[in-house]
């Protein structure tokens, strides 16, 4: 089985500029999740996509190869999908074959031990197309109705240790067949879904709170210094 890892990394933010490249104690946002990947991939090419020539120094800086992405790809509204069917073209075309493309973000640069040795090892049972990760989201849930709350998953007076888990997609990793994302799909017919169940995926960085969050539990789990 091939890989690859693509870590999309585009340069404008509105509501944390710079985020990519923020310093998180003491390297790049963006260096955080290229380290992880070579560490725990030491034989998978690490790819960023990014329209940013700031961000692709950096990128190559820490080890990863660059994929320039066209400004129509690098809005605020572009979702996924067409960013990782733009990649798996351009290296097809370069000629690096690859079966599955390992997607990271490096908005969730903490990543618990052992989860994706984990992922690659259900992958590597064929059974599955695709592979992303929940996390479980026990949460007494409703809608507002004129002011009312409307309970959605729970009902009054009911224990929390009674409900049904739900689960919510934490961003922490994605795995795709490639004839999958050249239809520009990530998620299959037959998707696995792996749960992670540990603080780390509440943590994605969208704003410099989200970030302060990030720091305290890099110092709190002792976090590997790459």
């Amino acid at each position: 089985m091939k890989y690859v890892v693509l870590i999309p990394a585009r340069g404008g933010s509105k509501r944390f500029p710079g985020k990519n490249l923020f310093p998180l104690c003491g390297k790049p946002l963006l260096a955080h999740s290229i380290l992880y990947s070579r560490r725990v991939l030491p034989d998978v090419d690490v790819y960023v996509s990014t329209d940013s020539e700031e961000i692709a120094a950096v990128a190559r800086e820490y080890g990863a190869y660059v994929i320039v992405r066209p400004a129509e790809l690098s809005g605020d509204l572009c979702p996924s999908d067409p960013v990782l069917q733009h990649a798996a073209i351009e290296l097809l075309s370069a000629g690096k074959e690859f079966d599955y493309m390992i997607h990271i973000q490096a908005t969730n640069p903490l990543r618990p031990d052992g989860m994706m040795e984990e992922a690659l090892q259900i992958i590597g049972s064929e059974k599955y197309d695709s592979l992303f990760t929940v996390s479980p989201l026990l949460r007494k849930l409703g809608h507002l109705l004129e002011g009312l709350f409307i309970p959605w998953n729970f009902v009054f007076g009911q224990r929390s240790q009674d409900m049904d888990t739900l689960y919510f997609e934490n961003g922490l990793l994605y795995i795709s067949h490639r004839d999958l994302i050249l239809n520009g799909r990530i998620r299959g017919d037959s998707l696995y879904s792996l749960i992670v169940d540990h603080p780390f995926g509440s943590l994605d960085i969208d704003t410099r709170e989200d970030f302060e969050q990030v720091e305290y539990y890099f110092e709190k789990y002792k976090c590997r210094r790459l």
